[in-house]
């Protein structure tokens, strides 16, 4: 059993990845080119955006994000104590301050009533408050409403980390929508994952839009040895393009179903369990990048992953270690967090399950059975 099962989704998709792969190797055109260009069209109008910019990885996406908005020493943005180290450590890298704030237990993301409090406690510092970043965790679109109101209220740009969400909704409204700018990543185990890695930006600003295409090719100009400020080279590849247009399709048209209805199996299996499942709200799909449940303490956390362990089943812990607990950020971050925390109570406690589309309906029945040994004898 995998826990994110990439060679069954390669087996039903591999004739038309292996044809769009000699596509390219026989164009000769490896960096830019036709596939590039109508991805990221086909993603901006799946999203309903004005601008996709595709890049080198998830990363790089939310530090051009930040580029843009001329975010640098001085200036603080608040961010989940509740992530991957990326979404802070991108704000680090560009000189500013990450404000690290708790989440909500329900739903793994950032907590809207928090902000006001990341602001004062920015203030206080001497920081300029700039942005709130808000990540979509294990594929579930953070409360937006409430976000954008607390950011138009401290006036705040709200940039939206989506490399988990992508494929989720509120309403009508796609993840990776939300934000003034957004982002995504194609990190193979994402919800659109390519074979190496990949990210995209997506806004509907002209301007910004503009700043962070130069920035991903070198600052450029006119062209691209007119060369008008600092950037970075951060491409995605011709081939993953191609190879991620195969595999949005196959997102689009089945991939994000299927997975919605092994997320729905696993919470009938475990419903009378001890253990805390996943909420969905009415109106709101996630793209469930993963399926995570909360256990009773970190004893009985750590008991239920050795024993399936054991029996062969894969779990993973996201995340072990609440950010404001990274060495690399002891001396150069601010919290409002600490081991009474939310977020430090799920580090603890969370357990994610194997999950995808091509997850068989038997491996979940025989999770959900070895659960249930476990949790009841």
């Amino acid at each position: 059993m995998e826990f994110r099962d990439l060679h069954t989704q390669y087996d039903v998709l591999h004739k038309e990845i292996d044809q769009a792969i000699k596509c390219v190797l026989a164009s000769g055109q490896f960096i830019g080119g036709d596939p590039v260009k109508t991805f990221e069209k086909e993603l901006a109008d799946y999203l309903g955006v004005k601008h996709c910019i595709t890049c080198a990885n998830g990363t790089d996406a939310l530090k051009l994000a930040l580029m843009a908005w001329g975010i640098g020493p001085g200036d603080a943005v608040l961010v989940p104590d509740f992530t991957f180290f990326s979404s802070g450590e991108v704000v680090s890298s560009v000189g500013a301050v990450p404000v690290f704030i708790d989440v909500l237990e329900d739903s793994f993301n950032l907590d809207p009533k928090k902000i006001e409090s990341g602001v004062k406690a920015a203030l206080q510092e001497g920081f300029k408050p700039r942005a709130v970043v808000a990540v979509d965790l294990f594929g579930r679109p953070a409360d937006y409403s409430a976000i954008k109101q607390e950011c138009k209220r401290l006036g705040l740009l709200l940039l939206e980390d989506g490399a988990q969400g992508f494929g989720g909704s509120i309403g009508e409204k796609k993840a990776c929508s939300f934000g003034d700018i957004s982002t995504t990543s194609f990190f193979p185990a994402k919800p659109l994952g390519c074979y190496g890695d990949g990210g995209a930006i997506f806004t509907d600003n002209e301007e910004w839009a503009k700043l962070i295409r130069s920035y991903a090719i070198h600052g450029k100009g006119s062209m691209k040895y007119d060369n008008i400020r600092i950037g970075m080279n951060s491409r995605l590849d011709t081939i993953q393009a191609s190879i991620l247009r195969v595999k949005f399709r196959a997102f689009r048209d089945f991939e994000l179903q299927a997975v919605n209805e092994r997320a729905e199996h696993y919470s009938e299996l475990l419903c009378d369990t001890s253990l805390v499942l996943p909420k969905i709200p009415d109106g709101v799909i996630s793209s469930w990048a993963q399926y995570t449940v909360i256990a009773s303490n970190e004893e009985e956390r750590n008991r239920l992953q050795h024993e399936l362990k054991n029996v062969g089943v894969p779990t993973m812990v996201y995340y072990p270690k609440p950010m404001h607990e990274q060495k690399a950020f002891e001396d150069s971050s601010i919290t409002l967090c600490d081991k009474s925390s939310t977020t430090s109570r799920l580090c603890r406690t969370v357990l994610s399950l194997p999950m995808g589309p091509y997850l068989k309906n038997d491996d979940i029945e025989r999770i959900g059975k070895e659960l249930m040994r476990l949790l009841h004898g």
